[in-house]
């Protein structure tokens, strides 16, 4: 067991854990940030996505130790009360149907948008393509991802 600090949503934490325990089981049961999903454990479906320094990364794989000190952000570290320009137009467009994946398309639309603020159709495609959806909402994906990105445009221009 090792002592690490981690910067989650703006707070900091100390953590003792095994270096090789999953960020996703630290959030989860360490911190008690539920937000982050569990589904296939293997990276294979994105519901676990977190902002790691600003990169969209799936935590079921990501071991503590690798993380020691970066910066770390949630679904709950985008707002408490669903102000973040994602959360007002995943719930504006009625984007999820069972919602199980959306924390973690939520953390990769952000991702994409930090980095690109207008992307087209297809960069959307491959930025969300790490997300897997169950229910097939891709289309209402990337509408709330382009009215995402026009509440973004708003808020700066105020």
């Amino acid at each position: 067991m090792n002592k690490f600090t981690l910067i989650v949503n703006e707070v900091e934490h100390k953590v003792i854990a095994d270096p090789e325990m999953p960020l996703l089981w630290v959030l989860r049961d360490r911190l008690k940030l539920t937000g982050t999903k569990y589904s296939c454990g293997i990276a294979r479906c994105g519901t676990c996505m977190v902002l790691i320094d600003g990169i969209a990364t799936p935590s079921c794989v990501t071991p503590i130790a690798s993380i020691d000190n970066k910066y770390i952000t949630t679904i709950e570290g985008l707002s408490d009360n669903n102000s973040h320009p994602v959360q007002q137009a995943w719930i504006e467009l009625q984007a999820p149907q069972c919602g199980y994946c959306h924390s973690g398309q939520i953390i990769a639309a952000t991702a994409l948008l930090t980095q690109n603020n207008n992307p087209s159709d297809s960069e959307i495609d491959t930025a969300m393509s790490p997300v897997l959806c169950r229910c097939g909402t891709y289309q209402r994906i990337r509408l709330a991802i382009r009215r995402a990105a026009e509440l973004m445009h708003e808020q700066a221009e105020q």
